[in-house]
């Protein structure tokens, strides 16, 4: 399958069949350890699982973004501006500033293998924000700690 081109295809990019989320331990994914299980249940009920192969776009820079994307497993290459930033894997996650902004990716993510990921739409996740507290403080922290390393390499 060649790279992803054009827009989403159901909220979602396309060439991504959706599957089931159901055998995924989210409490092994570190953003969702603290919640309970009924907060688990319910991130559950709102996330979707798909598959990419190697080389397709997950999102590319400068798009509107309309998804949160979790690695299951599998590698995936930021890069801005054509350069390559980092290399995310299984436990990472992308594309929740877009969804909290709704500005404009600030980076483009390509898989390096193939993937299999957690996606949750924007609908999903703001509604999750606001009914499963221990996600909101989770990702709060995680972003003020994204904002100390860029400030950190801004400065030095």
């Amino acid at each position: 399958m060649s790279a992803l081109v054009g827009g989403p295809v159901d909220g979602y990019p396309v060439g991504m069949p959706r599957t089931s989320a159901r055998e995924v331990d989210l409490s092994k994914i570190w953003l969702f350890a603290p919640c309970s299980a009924k907060d688990l249940r319910t991130v559950r009920q709102a996330l979707d699982e798909v598959t990419a192969e190697a080389g397709e776009v997950l999102c590319e820079e400068g798009s509107a973004g309309h998804e949160f994307f979790i690695i299951v497993s599998g590698t995936a290459a930021v890069r801005r501006k054509g350069r390559k930033a980092a290399t995310l894997g299984p436990g990472s996650y992308f594309g929740e500033l877009a969804l909290l902004d709704r500005q404009p990716r600030s980076a483009a993510v390509v898989a390096e293998t193939d993937m299999v990921l957690l996606v949750l739409e924007q609908r999903h996740f703001l509604g999750l924000l606001d009914t499963v507290p221990t996600l909101a403080r989770k990702l709060l922290g995680a972003m003020a700690a994204r904002l100390r390393e860029a400030d950190a390499l801004a400065f030095h």
